[in-house]
């Protein structure tokens, strides 16, 4: 850290003369974000804009058919010295006495900002004058990690500032310290929303996220005595340099009320809450092209003409305050606690605010662009809506209401629109993580929004009985209750009536081929003729018996169950809805389309596609880890791999180079000690570089099995103490066992596995006899930045999840692109991982995913006959060896053969043998250095295909059908 003598920086007086600065660099910004100096083609001009911003903005008349062209000056280490005092002393976030490193840090970063919105501010000219076809990615997580270094890399600025930053007495990475990561995520859900973004704008995709602004975001982990606590995230104390907020972009939401129509049937929706959502801005920079996107958060807070003035001056302040308190607390918290009707109340204004704010701005924009004439049948040639996940599943209904209630279009025009224009992107095939909201909840909050569901619902049920028939009602029965957006609830009059006038055709079609098949004789005749009156009363009596009967069988058949819950199954509402569903990874995918959605599948094969995950590899490669990013490129000849990946796949041919390999260990060396920095700074802990470094850093969840790696760790603690020291030494490779992640906080077992680690490494740790040999560590409150130093230095990564339940994983790719050696299940990405380093690069064991069922029923039976090693570390555990919590119910998960929270639904015990001798197999690899370096760079070369560039691509052309719009 600087003092007060270095470079006579500390003091702001001796900063520099600005006016003197002006004077030599013309061409520079000028006054922060308030002037900004460029060159158009064919002429000079003084722009202040904010386009980004600016709802009545009226597109551009650029003086040249041929467009313009952007002269952005390039800063050089003097400039950048220039503008970063300049913002230390005139945009100030600090008192004026000191320059310490948080104060540098913001000023550095307001000068970063500059360069960002000239380019900023001309991508969404351009757009505008253009008026491309834009896609807008709607997710409740962006977890965007620190934004210095990668936006300084990616304007390629990363030597000027490290200069500048120099002369101050600083270093870029001290200062790059000091920024908080952004709390606006959790795990990979967000994490792969960053790396599309980055990608987005790098392949100069006309493109803009929509997310939340969480105050608190998820919450801050610390490790104590009793495990996992959670305290409030507080990223936002100092304010965030990154962000503008737009207060001339806001939007009203409503909740409660009721729906009133008018005589000419047009429905309004009065809502009995209001709140204001306002976007905050977040540039998003491409690497080396001069698109800057856009991330816009929505912020919640109360109209001021909603504030209860009178109550307040009555003395009653807490009413006065109730309105304000539930507009801001939208945005508190991601994810708060649903256990509570509150929780879940909260969780779907949430959602509904992201989606309501986003789509009236996604229409406004187009609404501006199309001028005096809006033809609403182009909104799906212009906007694409991809949703991440069920989370902005209300957008669907929020679009139908706004075409339909406010800009008065008819029903089937309207979800034509609606069906060109969002798209579905499925994460999990976990039952729970399918979202279902209570049908009488959104009803109460969202009134206009469950009508509009219900027609839906009612469209899709009336296309299953066209696809089905009626000639089975069992069937039908069975494919209306799987694929139905509204659970429990009873089928639309429309419906039900075609299926009891089917049902009274086919019993009349009965009674005509019986009366077809007798045999009149001409003496019954006359019979007949005389009992004729008679015959046509009691036919009339027989046919209302009929219509009685064929009634009731179908109210038996397709009722509801009494004491059922009423749902909507957010899932199948996206399904119906959009023109596109994709997994994320080929093993997903599949799964998604013969189990998740098979159904539908069957009715609309032509909506399922797959789109494999990819990450960044300039965040996730090139500024994490520079010391192998320059080995890549010397070896490679040149640093194109950073947009084409495909260039990875040479290094194949210098695996065996002797040079390559010890340079290539030279860094991990060099990574490791930064992770043995780390450890001490977080944990207190000290591990020794020499050991291989072992990690599994991933949201803390029993389909992730963290259980399975440390009944793995105890198991090799227990055989370690019963053997002499020479044995040991002989026997096992010495490791860092690493974990990291957040176990959410009303999630009590994932708590259990969280305190159970970290006792583990409280004893293991501290025992002498086993030293250097064996080491646990948890590391608290794991994030993007702490992943950027665990990943770099990391030798042997665990993905580890029961087969068949991770949707796809993106840290794998994370840790293979690093030259880490995986060990894990055929689950998720791991499948093509594997295919693509190569089957002898990569640690298998483990049931597969068509395996799954058939070991659960067999548990279910009572068949399962438990490995005697698996057996003996549950013992071991029991004895209190790791202290004195009771783990009787983290044991007891593993046990019995039903019941919820039993039978091992993870299979971990059926797993655990595998896995063991699995580990085995990583010691022998480890003891070779040279072998292990090769498949080091083997996986390395290997990860050409988990790029998230190519990801976008993908999704640019089969899903948004968007195409490249790079400024001139």
């Amino acid at each position: 850290m600087a003092t007060s003598g270095v470079s006579g920086v500390n003091s702001i007086s001796s900063i520099y003369s600005f006016n003197n600065f002006r004077s030599k660099n013309p061409n520079l910004l000028l006054g922060g974000r308030k002037v900004l100096l460029f060159n158009w083609r064919r002429r000079r001009s003084l722009w202040v804009s904010n386009v980004a911003s600016d709802q009545k903005h009226k597109t551009k008349d650029f003086s040249s058919d041929e467009g313009f062209t952007l002269d952005v000056f390039q800063p050089d280490s003097t400039s950048v010295l220039s503008s970063i005092k300049y913002h230390a002393e005139f945009t100030p976030s600090f008192s004026p006495e000191k320059f310490e490193l948080p104060k540098a840090y913001y000023a550095t970063a307001e000068s970063v900002c500059d360069t960002l919105i000239i380019n900023w501010n001309a991508t969404y000219d351009y757009y505008e004058k253009m008026n491309v076809k834009q896609a807008y990615y709607l997710s409740m997580e962006f977890l965007q990690g620190r934004a210095l270094l990668n936006a300084i890399g990616n304007l390629g600025l990363t030597g000027p500032y490290a200069d500048a930053l120099t002369k101050l007495g600083y270093s870029l990475e001290d200062v790059a310290r000091q920024e908080p990561d952004a709390a606006l995520g959790n795990g990979g859900l967000g994490r792969l929303a960053s790396c599309f973004l980055d990608s987005m704008a790098t392949l100069n995709y006309p493109a803009w996220g929509y997310g939340l602004r969480y105050r608190y975001g998820l919450f801050k982990q610390l490790i104590t005595k009793d495990g996992q606590e959670e305290v409030s995230e507080n990223w936002l104390e100092m304010g965030n340099p990154w962000e503008i907020v737009r207060n001339d972009i806001s939007y009203p939401v409503k909740f409660y009320g009721e729906v009133i129509e008018g005589a000419d049937g047009k429905k309004e929706w009065d809502g009995g809450e209001d709140i204001t959502a306002v976007a905050y801005d977040v540039p998003i920079p491409g690497y080396k092209t001069k698109t800057t996107i856009n991330l816009r958060l929505w912020s919640t807070k109360l109209a001021a003409e909603a504030f209860d003035l009178r109550a307040f001056n009555n003395g009653d302040h807490a009413k006065a305050y109730d309105a304000q308190k539930k507009a801001e607390k939208i945005c508190y918290i991601l994810y708060p606690g649903d256990e509570s009707l509150e929780g879940k109340t909260l969780r779907l204004k949430q959602q509904y605010t992201l989606c309501s704010a986003s789509l009236q701005d996604i229409i406004v924009r187009f609404e501006r662009r199309s001028g005096n004439t809006v033809n609403w049948d182009e909104f799906p040639e212009k906007v694409a809506v991809q949703m991440n996940d069920t989370h902005p599943t209300l957008c669907i209904p929020e679009l139908l209401r706004i075409l339909i209630d406010v800009k008065g279009l008819r029903w089937k025009q309207a979800w034509e629109i609606t069906q060109r224009t969002v798209a579905y992107t499925n994460h999990t095939v976990l039952p729970e993580a399918l979202e279902k909201w209570s049908f009488t909840l959104l009803g109460e909050l969202l009134p206009r929004h469950v009508e509009i569901i219900k027609m839906i619902d009612e469209e899709l049920l009336h296309t299953i009985v066209a696809e089905y028939g009626t000639e089975d009602l069992d069937l039908l029965q069975q494919k209306l209750n799987q694929m139905r957006i509204l659970d429990n609830v009873e089928i639309p009059s429309s419906v039900l009536e075609s299926l009891i006038k089917s049902e009274e055709g086919k019993e009349q079609a009965v009674e005509q081929k019986e009366e077809e098949g007798k045999d009149d004789s001409k003496d019954e005749e006359t019979e007949a003729v005389k009992a004729e009156t008679t015959e046509e009363e009691e036919e009339t009596e027989v046919k209302k018996v009929e219509v009685e009967d064929a009634q009731a069988k179908i109210k038996r058949i397709f009722g509801t169950a009494p004491n059922g819950q009423q749902m909507v199954r957010m899932a199948n509402l996206c399904v119906v809805s959009g023109h596109a569903v994709n997994g994320v990874a080929e093993i997903h995918s599949e799964i998604v389309k013969k189990e998740v959605f098979n159904e539908f599948y069957e009715l609309w094969p032509e909506k399922f596609q797959n789109k494999t995950n990819g990450v960044t590899p300039r965040r996730w490669l090139s500024f994490c880890n520079p010391e192998l990013s320059e080995i890549i490129t010397k070896w490679t000849g040149s640093d194109d791999w950073l947009v084409n990946t495909e260039k990875l796949a040479e290094l194949r041919k210098f695996a065996d180079n002797e040079e390559l390999q010890s340079e290539w260990r030279k860094a991990k060396r060099s990574n490791k000690m930064k992770i043995v920095s780390l450890i001490k700074e977080k944990t207190g802990y000290m591990v020794s570089p020499d050991a291989m470094f072992d990690v599994q850093i991933k949201r803390i969840h029993e389909y992730k099995r963290q259980l399975l790696n440390i009944f793995g760790i105890v198991y090799r603690y227990k055989k370690m103490k019963e053997m002499s020291p020479e044995e040991r030494k002989e026997k096992f490779v010495p490791r860092v066992c690493i974990f990291g992640g957040k176990a959410f906080a009303t999630y009590v077992q994932a708590k259990r596995i969280v305190k159970f680690i970290t006792d583990v490494g409280a004893t293991v740790n501290h025992d002498p006899e086993i030293s250097d040999l064996l080491k646990v560590v948890f590391v608290p409150d794991y994030n993007v930045s702490v992943a950027e130093v665990l990943i770099p230095g990391s030798e042997l990564s665990q993905h580890i999840s029961t087969s068949g339940m991770e949707a796809s994983g993106t840290s794998n790719m994370k840790f293979a692109m690093n030259g880490c050696l995986l060990i894990g299940t055929l689950d998720g990405a791991n499948v093509e991982i594997r295919e693509e380093v190569g089957e002898d690069n990569f640690f298998l064991f483990g049931a597969q995913a068509h395996e799954i069922a058939s070991l659960r029923k067999e548990r279910a039976e009572g068949k399962f006959v438990p490995d005697p090693r698996f057996e003996e570390v549950k013992t071991y555990v029991r004895t209190g060896v790791f202290g004195p919590y009771n783990y009787e119910e983290l044991i007891g998960s593993l046990e019995g053969n039903e019941g919820y929270g039993r039978a091992d639904y993870f299979l971990v015990g059926k797993d655990f043998p595998d896995y063991i001798e699995c580990q085995d197999k990583v010691d022998e690899a480890y003891r070779d250095q040279k072998k292990w370096t090769k498949m080091s760079i083997l996986n390395t070369a290997g990860s050409s295909k988990f790029s998230s560039d190519r990801t976008i691509h993908q999704y640019a052309r089969d899903i948004w059908r968007i195409e490249p719009v790079e400024l001139p």
